[in-house]
């Protein structure tokens, strides 16, 4: 049964004597849970409440007051945000409900957040690599709990199989998540302290300044993207990029590549949490919307594969098409790119194998040597090529090809062992307009008399 603000505020006054509330409003929190007020005393001073509705509820609110009491003063002080502080509480039968100093500031949806200025951006990516940096003694003195990566992405396969007993998760969703968490690469992480609640009711916000984190009772060492899923939710993915972008910039630790991969997964598989939550508890309300959710989640993961798929064929189709037997040099397509359209075919068996004929070409090419001989053709030697003086036989180019037999002109030049005319180097300039074999002869006379 639900508690009304104004009785929470009597329970408030038997958890804080002298407290005189004059006011009172509900407050935001998990419905499933908790109970939540907000009062205001005759001091204009305001309180908030949490009655807890069951007793996993109550024992969170426990494991809270443990580690709010863990944050030492110290600690505190580092903090670029303020922390909830238990004024007192009162045990009903096996539940027991907390009071709390208010804290400044207010919540947002993540709507409006999303909507928000980069400084605000800047202040929840440094808040979460507060949070993320807390030295993990805090945790282990605690005795919370703590989970090393490969033990965080065992516990999800767990609790998958847990919801997979229900039968009433999606089977598209169920080989969705199954796939991301045997994929061992994308759960490598450096495990940190993380909130493990973090939502935007935790978080209260005073214009572009972040106040204050709430709701401490989950904290644990484990995966930092486990405060990163209820960002994914916003559609403004600027927002999202800033924040991490904001993060990574003030966290000690390095990067991490996958953060809001596995975040989005996370996200995902927190509403089977939920169904799975709702059926234990016998909640038929909270089960059909768990349900409705995954349903929804369902059709629009099956209606994006459906459009990646249409994608890739249409880019598939759009593809240039492999080359067709028939072409030759002169169309623009050289011997090389004519292999590879042949090996492109092949592979893909659509069209039979292109038979490409090498090009013959002259054994020898020259590069003339300006006023070698009346023989010798003038030739613009551009940029690079060697001036008069420092012009030798090391211009001479000999290219054997497939298709012929090198002459007797490349023997004779072989055999002299002049510097540059070895028969391997491939690096030939191609044929000259002009009469090869007459450069040819008018090059080595002129090599010669030298």
């Amino acid at each position: 049964m639900r508690r009304t603000p104004l009785e929470l505020a009597a329970i408030a006054t038997a958890a804080v004597p002298g407290l005189a509330p004059t006011a009172t409003a509900s407050a935001p929190d998990d419905a499933a849970d908790f109970d939540s007020a907000l009062l205001l005393d005759a001091d204009g001073k305001r309180w908030r409440v949490r009655s807890p509705r069951h007793a996993e509820a109550s024992a969170r609110l426990e494991t809270e007051f443990m580690v709010l009491r863990a944050f030492t003063p110290a600690i505190r002080a580092e903090l670029p945000f303020l922390l909830p502080s238990i004024a007192g509480t009162v045990r009903q039968g096996s539940l027991s409900t907390f009071v709390y100093t208010h804290l400044a500031g207010s919540t947002r949806s993540i709507e409006e957040l999303s909507a928000c200025s980069d400084a605000l951006a800047k202040e929840i990516g440094i808040a979460l690599a507060a949070v993320h940096d807390l030295p993990q003694a805090l945790v282990n003195n605690a005795d919370l709990p703590s989970y090393t990566a490969n033990e965080f992405r065992q516990r999800k396969l767990n609790e998958l199989d847990q919801a997979a007993t229900t039968g009433k998760i999606p089977t598209i969703l169920l080989r969705r998540w199954e796939h991301a968490l045997e994929d061992v690469a994308l759960w490598r992480f450096n495990p940190c302290v993380v909130h493990g609640d973090l939502h935007e009711d935790n978080l209260l916000v005073d214009g572009d300044r972040v106040t204050a984190l709430t709701g401490w009772t989950d904290l644990r060492i484990g995966d930092p993207a486990d405060d990163f899923a209820w960002l994914v939710a916003s559609n403004e993915q600027s927002f999202v990029e800033a924040v991490l972008r904001h993060y990574t910039e003030a966290r000690r630790d390095k990067a991490d590549n996958h953060l809001l991969r596995r975040a989005a997964l996370l996200a995902e598989f927190a509403l089977a949490q939920y169904l799975v939550k709702a059926l234990a508890a016998g909640h038929a309300a909270m089960t059909a919307e768990a349900e409705a959710m995954l349903k929804s989640l369902a059709d629009d993961i099956g209606e994006q594969d459906a459009a990646d798929e249409a994608a890739a064929g249409e880019t598939a189709a759009a593809a240039p098409a492999p080359a067709q037997p028939g072409v030759s040099a002169s169309s623009g397509v050289t011997a090389s790119s004519s292999v590879t359209a042949a090996a492109q075919a092949a592979a893909s068996a659509t069209t039979p194998a292109v038979t490409v004929s090498a090009v013959p070409t002259p054994a020898v090419s020259v590069t003339p040597i300006p006023g070698a001989g009346p023989g010798a053709t003038e030739t613009d030697p551009g940029d690079d090529a060697p001036t008069a003086s420092e012009t030798s036989t090391a211009a001479i180019r000999i290219v054997q090809t497939a298709a012929t037999d090198a002459p007797e002109d490349s023997s004779s030049a072989e055999s002299d062992g002049q510097p540059g005319a070895s028969a391997e180097d491939g690096s030939a300039d191609g044929p000259s307009e002009d009469d090869p074999s007459a450069a040819g002869k008018a090059g080595l006379q002129g090599a010669d008399n030298r």
